[in-house]
């Protein structure tokens, strides 16, 4: 017997998917665990492989196309078998509540008073020659495209004389006209653009982020970092490490370790109640083609650094590919966005849901600083902790931020062998 196979619902926050490639063509035959086609989700493509036997009667969405979730994606069944009916039955079920807005709207149309409307009379005079002559100032007569041109040249109408009728200008006058003897310069510009629809990732993110900002208070707090000492230490660490550990494996070990010592930043607001988590899963935001992603680096406190350089290197290459499994972006408790290897020096980032702060990282910058009253180069990076007001406090972020300056310009405290 014939059965539906409906758009599946692969992300808690999924409610459309794009058919980005078909494994099997209608009249294959498919068997249980093979896999029917590739579902592009709000936030990464993924295989959907069939749950039954049958041969592929029908295709619901072609490749390239969109369907809500539980919409027709196939239907499989017996080779020869009628589907007709059954899909009569969906699209009965699909059209029944468009029915009903057409009830309504047609009630309210109905019973909405005519109104008298006057219409003007227009002489076949007046329509039977669209461009009418214009007079201009009294003086010349030109034609509405001539006038146009003109403008668009930079072209007197006082100095064009007219070939038309009465001597009225038209618009090879103006193609013709000439100034001291030579034809003007012409540049013709095309107005273009293109349209591309929206992803499902870039949805996502656009929800999620307007719905971060308009509902969570954001206030922000920015701390300049001497970075001297962790550059020195990264040296140290690469020279003896099997894996090169970037300055963006630093700061998560070390927002880690000041998570540790400011527990209460390391939360969410659930509404009736606020959820301070003992354990510390660190989001990372990872730029791909349609957007952002924010793989999850879980238990960041108690891994090494090259553990942590390792996870980060895998997270970015799969997020790329997309490639990534909702088990590999869920459970966050913190997130960090780094765009200093952009060369940018300070911005500030919008909170990632369901956390109540996230971290804003920017370039190390060489500059004048003061050290023991003499003014010496140094390195520094600027930092920005964008907080829920509903959970934290001016006070509590700004004691995180000292902290984790504190790990970041002193980071022989921070790392020990172990942490390597």
């Amino acid at each position: 017997m014939a059965e539906v196979v409906r758009m599946p619902k692969l992300s808690d926050t999924m409610t459309e998917g794009v058919v980005a490639a078909w494994h099997k063509k209608v009249g294959d035959k498919v068997k249980s665990g093979e896999l029917l086609a590739d579902i592009e989700t709000d936030k990464a493509t993924m295989e959907f492989e069939s749950f039954q036997n049958g041969v592929l009667l029908y295709i619901g969405v072609e490749k390239g196309k969109g369907a809500p979730v539980d919409s027709i994606l196939a239907i499989l069944g017996n080779e020869g078998e009628d589907i007709s009916g059954l899909l009569a039955e969906e699209a009965k079920k699909g059209s029944s509540s468009k029915e009903v807005k057409a009830e309504v709207k047609e009630k309210v149309v109905e019973e909405k008073p005519a109104s008298k409307t006057e219409v003007p009379v227009i002489s076949q005079s007046k329509i039977s020659n669209p461009k009418s002559e214009i007079n201009n100032d009294g003086r010349q007569k030109i034609s509405p495209l001539a006038k146009k041109l003109a403008e668009d040249k930079g072209i007197s109408i006082n100095n064009v004389k007219g070939s038309g009728d009465n001597g009225r200008i038209i618009k090879r006058d103006i193609d013709n006209f000439k100034v001291n003897g030579s034809a003007m310069p012409a540049f013709v510009g095309e107005e273009s653009y293109t349209e591309e629809p929206v992803s499902q990732m870039r949805k996502t993110i656009a929800r999620r982020l307007a719905e971060s900002k308009f509902s969570a208070p954001h206030f922000y707090l920015t701390m300049e970092i001497g970075m001297d000492e962790t550059m020195k230490a990264r040296e140290a660490i690469n020279t003896i490490a099997g894996l090169k550990i970037s300055f963006n494996d630093i700061v998560i070990k070390a927002v880690a370790a000041s998570l540790q010592k400011h527990p209460k930043v390391n939360s969410s607001w659930l509404g009736d109640k606020i959820r301070y988590n003992n354990h510390i899963h660190i989001g990372i935001a990872v730029a791909v083609e349609d957007g952002l992603l924010v793989p999850v680096i879980r238990f960041a406190d108690g891994k090494t650094l090259t553990q942590i350089a390792t996870e980060v290197r895998n997270y970015a290459v799969k997020a790329k590919e997309k490639k990534l499994q909702p088990s590999d972006w869920e459970g966050n408790t913190f997130t960090i966005s780094n765009l200093g290897m952009f060369g940018i020096e300070e911005f500030t980032a919008i909170i990632n849901p369901p956390d109540a702060c996230i971290l804003a990282v920017g370039g190390i910058k060489q500059t004048p600083v003061v050290k023991n009253g003499q003014v010496v180069s140094g390195n520094v990076m600027k930092v920005t902790l964008s907080c829920d007001h509903r959970v934290v406090d001016g006070a509590m972020g700004a004691a995180f931020l000292q902290t984790l300056k504190h790990n970041l310009e002193n980071p022989v405290l921070m790392l020990g062998a172990y942490s390597i």
